[in-house]
C-alpha cells in the first residue's frame, strides 16, 4: 500500500508540474476553438443594377441563461417573456417557465430563433434583457448566409455560383464561380468559441477577434430585359420542337458585352431548366454557319469570288466513295457562288472551296488561323472548349483524304456556340474581333474599384472588300426570297445571318438527330446585336432545319429589342432647323405685323397659316376656306382696307 501510494503521488506530481503545460493546452483545446466568421458575399447586378445574385444573412438567436445576474434576470424574465409571446404566439408563462428551467439546469445555448431574417433579427435583439448585449444580457448571435437568384431559374448557370461539398471541394460555375474569389468572396474574419455541453458551442468576445470584409459587388453586361426576352423566346422553341437542350447569346457588336445567355436542358420529366452552360462549353460541328468562315477564306486568298460560277450537277458530290447533298432534290444547276451560300447549297459551297484549295489545303487552314479560328476565347468563365480545326501538318489522325471537302460545310470542325458567335460579330463589327465581356465593373458601394474595358483579339479579320462582300450575302439569305432565312423577313426592321443544320450522330444511322442554329445581327445596315441560336436535338418529326427551328428564336428576340428596348438611347438635339420652315415663319411674321387692316398677300402660304393670320387682324373678317393645303387664290385683293364682319373667300389645293 505504502508503494502504490508513492506510484500515485510521483504520478500527480508529474502531471502537475513535468506535464502541465502539455495537458493545459490539450484542455483548452478541447474547450475553446477558433471558427471562422464568413464574409458576405458580394452582389451581383446587371448592366443597370438590377439585381442578378445576393447573399441573404440568416441568422440564430440564442440565450446563454447563466451570464445574466440574479437581479437581471428577474427584472427582464417577464418582459423578455412578453415579448416572445407577441413575436411567435405563444403564451408568455410557456416561455417565462421554459426560460427558468434553462437557468436551473445550466443552459447557455437555449435556442429562441432560427434561421430569421435581418428585420426579425433587429427586432429580437432589442428584446428586454436581451437588449444588454452578450455580457449583461446573454444574447448570443449566430449569422449565416444563402445565395440566392431573384431572376429565379433565368440565366441561372450563367449567374453562377460557388460550392462546396461535404469533402471541400468545390464547384465553381457562371460569372459567380469565375470571379468568386477575386472579387465577390471578401475575407472571412475570425472569433473564438466555448464548448458549454456536448455539441454546442457559445461565441466569445475577445481582443483577438477580427471582423469579416466584405466582398465587392460584381456589375456583369447582362441586361434583365433582353435575358428575359432571350430565356422565354428559346423555352417556348424547346418546347413546340420537343428538344433536347438549346442555347442562345445576345452580344452587343462593338463592346462584345453579353447581353443575355441562356442555356436550357430538358429533366426527365420534360421540362426545361438551366442545366449546363452550352453556350461557353459544349463544343459542336457547326454545320452551314461555317460556309460563312470558308467563304471569308477563300474571298480573303482570292481563289474564289462571289460572282464565279459552280455547277451542282443533280445535288450530289462524291469524294472517296462519301456523298455531298444539297437539301434541294435535283441540285440547283449551275448558280454563282454567291447564291449557293444563300440558298445554302452544300456542292456549290464545297466544289468551289474544292477547287480552290485542294492542292494546297495547308493554304485554307493558314487562313482560318490568321482569322483566329483556331484559339479559344480564353474566358474567365470555367469550361471553354477549344475550337477544332483539322491540320494536314498535325498528324492527330483527324485529317483525311476528305477533310477539306467537309470542312467546307461545317463537319470536322467544332466550335463553341460562343466561338462562332464571335467570328459573326467580327464580321457585323467591319472585321475588328472583340472579345465577349461578362463583367462591366467591380464596385464597393459606389466607389469602382476594377472598370473593364473593350478587349480587341483582332483588329481587323479580313479586308473591307471581303467584309462587304459577305455582308451582303447574310443580308440575300433573308431578304431575297429565295434565301434560306427568307421566313425571317421583316418590313420593320431588317436582320442578317446564316442558317445551319448539321445531323448529329450520323456515324449510326438509329441514333442520327441535329443540330439547328441560326447565327446573324441586327439591324443588317448598322449592327447593334449579334445573336446566335443553337437547339440541339429537335423531334425530327416536327421539324429539323436551322430556319424552321433556330431561325424564328432570332426573329422573336430581335423584334423585341426593337419594340421593348429602343436602340437609339437618347435623342442629342431636338433643336434642329429647317431653312424652309425658318423662310416660312419669317414671311408669316412679317406680313402679320404689316397688314393689321389691309388685305395682305396669302397666295402661297399654307392655308392654316393663312387663317390664322386673318383672324388675329384689327378687323374681325369672317373667312371661308375652299379644300385645304396652299392658298392659291383669294377673294379680296392685296392693299384692299378690310371691313368689320367682311367675308373673305381663300381657295386651296
Amino acid at each position: 500500500m505504502f508503494i502504490f501510494g508513492l506510484a500515485v503521488g510521483f504520478k500527480l506530481i508529474s502531471i502537475q508540474f513535468m506535464q502541465g503545460e502539455k495537458y493545459k493546452a490539450l484542455a483548452t483545446e478541447r474547450v475553446i476553438k477558433n471558427v471562422v466568421i464568413p464574409a458576405n458575399r458580394g452582389n451581383v447586378y446587371s448592366v443597370k443594377g438590377n439585381l442578378l445574385a445576393t447573399s441573404i444573412p440568416k441568422y440564430d438567436i440564442r440565450f446563454d441563461a447563466i451570464t445574466p445576474s440574479n437581479k437581471t434576470f428577474e427584472k427582464y424574465i417577464k418582459p423578455l417573456s412578453d415579448s416572445l409571446s407577441k413575436y411567435t404566439g405563444k403564451p408568455s408563462g410557456f416561455y417565462e417557465k421554459d426560460i427558468r428551467k434553462a437557468r436551473a439546469l445550466r443552459n447557455r445555448y437555449y435556442l429562441i430563433a432560427r434561421n430569421i431574417g435581418y428585420s426579425d433579427y433587429i427586432r429580437l435583439r432589442n428584446f428586454p434583457m436581451l437588449a444588454l448585449g452578450a455580457f449583461k444580457g446573454g444574447l448570443i448571435v449566430e449569422q449565416t448566409t444563402k445565395r440566392e437568384h431573384p431572376m429565379g431559374g433565368i440565366a441561372q448557370r450563367s449567374i453562377g455560383y460557388e460550392r462546396f461539398d461535404e469533402n471541400g471541394n468545390v464547384t465553381r460555375a457562371g460569372i459567380d464561380g469565375a470571379f468568386g474569389v477575386k472579387y465577390l468572396r471578401g475575407t472571412d474574419g475570425q472569433r473564438k468559441k466555448q464548448q458549454i455541453g456536448k455539441g454546442q458551442w457559445k461565441p466569445l468576445n475577445d481582443a483577438n477577434e477580427i471582423d469579416p470584409k466584405n466582398g465587392y459587388d460584381v456589375y456583369t453586361t447582362i441586361d434583365v430585359n433582353i435575358q428575359d426576352i432571350a430565356h422565354h423566346a428559346l423555352l417556348e422553341q424547346l418546347e413546340k420542337y420537343k428538344a433536347d437542350h438549346g442555347c442562345v447569346v445576345v452580344m452587343e457588336t462593338k463592346t462584345g458585352e453579353i447581353r443575355a445567355i441562356s442555356n436550357l436542358g430538358r429533366n426527365s420529366d420534360g421540362y426545361y431548366y438551366e442545366r449546363l452552360n452550352y453556350a461557353v462549353g459544349e463544343r459542336h460541328e457547326p454545320g452551314s454557319t461555317f460556309k460563312l468562315m470558308a467563304l471569308t477564306a477563300a474571298l480573303e486568298d482570292k481563289v474564289i469570288d462571289t460572282s464565279d460560277v459552280v455547277d451542282t450537277g443533280n445535288g450530289i458530290l462524291s469524294f472517296y466513295g462519301k456523298k455531298v447533298r444539297d437539301s434541294h432534290q435535283g441540285g440547283y444547276g449551275k448558280i454563282t457562288v454567291a447564291k449557293g451560300f444563300e440558298v445554302s447549297s452544300n456542292t456549290a459551297i464545297v466544289k468551289a472551296i474544292d477547287k480552290a484549295y485542294s492542292k494546297n489545303p495547308s493554304q485554307f487552314i493558314d487562313r482560318l488561323y490568321a482569322m483566329n479560328l483556331n484559339k479559344g476565347l480564353d474566358l474567365p468563365i470555367i469550361g471553354e472548349r477549344n475550337p477544332i480545326i483539322p491540320d494536314p501538318r498535325i498528324k492527330n489522325g483527324r485529317w483525311s483524304g476528305i477533310a477539306l471537302q467537309w470542312m467546307a460545310y461545317g463537319y470536322g470542325v467544332s466550335f463553341t456556340p460562343l466561338q462562332t458567335l464571335t467570328f459573326y460579330n467580327a464580321i457585323a463589327n467591319d472585321g475588328e474581333m472583340v472579345k465577349p465581356q461578362f463583367l462591366r465593373e467591380v464596385k464597393e458601394f459606389d466607389k469602382v474599384v476594377v472598370p473593364f474595358k473593350k478587349e480587341v483579339i483582332n483588329k481587323q479579320i479580313c479586308s473591307k472588300e471581303t467584309i462587304g462582300k459577305v455582308k451582303k450575302l447574310l443580308r440575300n439569305v433573308v431578304d431575297q426570297k429565295f434565301g434560306t432565312g427568307h421566313r425571317l423577313y421583316s418590313e420593320n426592321f431588317s436582320m442578317a445571318g446564316k442558317t445551319g443544320t448539321c445531323q448529329k450522330d450520323y456515324a449510326q444511322k438509329d441514333k442520327l438527330s441535329y443540330i439547328s442554329s441560326f447565327a446573324g445581327y441586327f439591324p443588317a445596315e448598322n449592327p447593334k446585336y449579334s445573336c446566335i441560336v443553337v437547339i440541339h436535338e429537335p423531334d425530327k418529326s416536327v421539324g429539323y432545319y436551322g430556319a424552321d427551328v433556330s431561325g424564328p428564336v432570332f426573329k422573336k428576340i430581335a423584334q423585341k429589342i426593337f419594340t421593348d428596348t429602343p436602340i437609339v438611347d437618347e435623342v442629342n438635339s431636338l433643336e434642329v432647323k429647317m431653312a424652309s420652315v425658318e423662310k416660312e415663319y419669317e414671311s408669316f411674321y412679317k406680313t402679320a405685323q404689316n397688314y393689321k387692316s389691309i388685305m395682305p398677300n396669302l397666295v402661297g402660304l399654307p392655308a392654316m397659316d393663312a387663317l390664322a393670320l386673318l383672324e388675329n387682324m384689327q378687323v374681325k373678317v369672317k373667312v371661308k376656306l375652299e379644300g385645304s393645303g396652299i392658298v392659291k387664290k383669294q377673294s379680296i385683293e392685296q392693299n384692299i382696307k378690310l371691313k368689320n364682319n367682311q367675308i373673305v373667300v381663300l381657295s386651296a389645293s
